[in-house]
């Protein structure tokens, strides 16, 4: 299904608040798929016919852990701490039609382009807020509370401060619903210090913390990304089944002592 006309082949947004350069283009390996990217580099895969196909193997990871937040199909309500292309409120609303999302992003000139460029589906109910991730919690209408956070702008060492923090995931956790979860994308070098920084700030502000990758990352050969779910109640044992299962592959997903090991 695809309820959007087709993107532009090629488009360019200047982006203010980095001064770097934002492109769409055209995936000519994938009908109906479009790459942004930013400052040359690749950030986001969008499938504009089929938007709950996720290119990207940590965005899909990030897509399972979403899934088991709720019964399927059922609508939740999400936010999204770094917007992106949108690629995972694309996914919910194709998965989960009819799920209130908010998306909070820092450079205003990037959002514009993306839904200018790549419209969101048919039927997305999606609110959309510019500036800092933590601040926007605080300006969020107070009674909010959501099935799923979503947090993407890890990159390595230079992640925020004020947001890589316990404080920061605590005011998070604090905006989630019983049974609601926290996701951190993390992306880290080898030796995976913000990874063990990251994971010790989420343990000291939730009940419990899981690590879900490809198998490999968690043994320090070579950068990538660590998906950190938080949850409000103990891990549940069947998800750890359940992620594994869906992969990609080869996954691990890593709890407790287990993840101690990493960590430590």
């Amino acid at each position: 299904m695809n309820p959007v006309g087709p993107a532009e082949p090629h488009a360019a947004r200047f982006l203010r608040t980095t001064g770097q350069h934002a492109t769409i283009e055209a995936d000519t390996l994938i009908d109906g798929s479009y790459i942004l990217s930013i400052g040359g580099a690749e950030q986001s895969h969008v499938n504009l016919q089929d938007p709950a196909e996720i290119f990207y193997e940590y965005l899909r990871r990030i897509g399972h852990v979403v899934d088991l937040a709720a019964e399927p199909g059922t609508p939740i309500t999400a936010l999204h701490l770094g917007a992106g292309a949108l690629t995972l409120a694309r996914y919910i609303q194709a998965t989960r039609p009819g799920s209130d999302q908010y998306a909070v992003e820092l450079e205003r000139e990037l959002l514009d382009f993306v839904l200018q460029k790549l419209p969101m589906p048919e039927g997305t109910i999606l609110t959309t807020h510019i500036g800092d991730a933590r601040d926007a919690l605080g300006e969020l209408p107070a009674h909010l509370r959501f099935d799923v956070v979503i947090l993407d702008i890890f990159s390595g060492p230079e992640a925020p401060a004020h947001i890589a923090c316990r404080d920061f995931y605590e005011e998070a956790a604090a905006r989630l619903g019983p049974d609601g979860v926290l996701i951190i994308n993390v992306g880290d070098e080898p030796a995976l210090t913000l990874v063990r920084s990251q994971v010790a700030a989420l343990r000291a502000a939730m009940p419990d913390v899981a690590a879900f990758a490809e198998s490999g990352m968690f043994a320090g050969r070579y950068p990538g990304n660590i998906i950190l779910v938080g949850t409000r109640k103990p891990w549940p044992s069947g998800w750890t089944a359940e992620l594994l299962a869906r992969g990609p592959h080869p996954a691990a997903v890593l709890t407790g002592v287990d993840l101690d090991r990493i960590t430590a």
